[in-house]
Parts: C-alpha cells; structure tokens; sequence
C-alpha cells in the first residue's frame, strides 16, 4: 500500500464538510500545522474536532474558529483562546469540556475497539450528569463513550514510508492515542524515511494504523505563554 503522498492538500483529500476530525498535540506541542492550515483554505464547514486544546486565536485550531469551520469542539483545555470564548458564549460554538485524562481515555479505548469504559473522574460534577454510575470498590463511577473519528491528523517527529512513527518530547501525549483511532489516519512528520531505517525498538505509532504520510514544512512550533526569568545584573 503506498502511504506517501505529496503534501497536506493530498493528505486531508476526502475530509467533508460534518465529518469528526481528531486533531493531536498537547497545547501547541505537536499539532499537525500543515494539516490545519490545509483544512483553513478549504471551504469544509460543520466540523467537530477532538483535540487536547484548541489552539490560540492566530494558530492552530484558533484558524478554523477564525473562519467558522468548527461547529464543535471536545476538548480538554481551553483557556487560550479568546475567539472559542467568544463563540462559546454566544451560542454559535458546541462544546464538550473533558477532563484530560478521560479525553486521552476514550480516545485510546476508541482505537483498541473498547466501546466505552467506568472512571470516577467527573463524578458529581456536570461532566458526569446523565451519564450511567456504578460502584466498584466502594467508590462511584461514571460511564465514558470511546471515541472515533473519521480522520485523525497527528504530527509526529520522524517518520517511514509504511507509516511508522516517533514522536519527541510532549508530542507523544495525545498523537498516539488518536492515530489509533481514526478510521483514516494521516500523519506529517518533520523526517520522512525509508522503510527499514527505523529501529523497530523506537517506534510508538506502527505503521498499520496510518493510511497517509508526508514530510511537513515550516513548522513553527509556538510557544503559548512565554515566561523567563528576569535578568540579574553581574
């Protein structure tokens, strides 16, 4: 199967308008930029996104809240961005707040075909109303959904020809867990190589749950709030 495409215009062909998108990353660590802003000059509407955050006004997710092409967003971490608040309280932005490590949860249970799950997190909070609660050991429950989406776009730091993955750092948070659990996966990697070239030992995506691949450009890589100590004379 030949996985290689030529850039993230090829990657994202067949994403339409209403499909679910799993997007990876942790903050603005390892978000699939050329992917992003691929989706940001289509005209795709009604999406739902699943990602950890949702990027800040000018990058990231923040470019499709910009044009509108988000209808709804199931996330875990808000607080940076000014125009998913401003959406969110006039009504024109769907959302679904997780806690982090339920959203990591239901996305890594979608991929191992777990239908849903029993976590005490977010019992006898909003995010647990409505929802089914057992007790195990004493202690309450709540039931989560898996989730799946129709495509998961990850970013990862090198990559093969077959699809094999290596994230660096906090990249490999949330990517590994939505690669697994898109019906079509594509990933854009800063190092693109061979088949072969890979230490089997090193992998974290094997390359059976990627569908496409290609070698990303200038990447970014944002910093969401720089913070520096002050400089001391001497």
């Amino acid at each position: 199967m030949q996985k290689q495409v030529a850039d993230a215009r090829a990657a994202i062909a067949g994403i339409r308008s209403g499909m679910t998108l799993m997007l990876g990353g942790f903050g603005l660590c390892g978000i699939p930029e050329n992917c992003i802003a691929a989706l940001a000059a289509t005209d795709l509407t009604d999406l739902t996104c699943i990602s950890n955050n949702a990027g800040v006004d000018d990058f990231g997710l923040g470019l499709l809240l910009q044009s509108r092409q988000i209808k709804k967003m199931i996330a875990s971490y808000v607080g940076e961005n000014g125009e998913f608040e401003r959406q969110m309280l006039d009504g024109s932005l769907e959302v679904d707040l997780i806690p982090q490590g339920s959203l990591a949860e239901r996305c890594r249970a979608g991929g191992a075909g777990i239908p849903a799950f029993f976590t005490p997190a977010g019992y006898g909070t909003e995010v647990g109303e409505g929802k089914e609660v057992r007790d195990f050991n004493g202690k309450p429950h709540v039931l989560e959904q898996a989730l799946v989406a129709d495509f998961a776009l990850v970013k990862a730091w090198k990559g093969d020809t077959d699809g094999n993955l290596i994230y660096k750092g906090t990249a490999r948070n949330f990517n590994p867990v939505m690669a697994m659990a898109g019906r079509v996966t594509v990933a854009e990697v800063e190092e693109l190589v061979p088949a072969g070239e890979l230490d089997p030992n090193q992998i974290h995506t094997p390359g059976v749950f990627v569908q496409r691949i290609f070698r990303g450009t200038n990447y970014e890589k944002r910093i969401e709030q720089r913070t520096t100590r002050p400089r001391h004379a001497g």
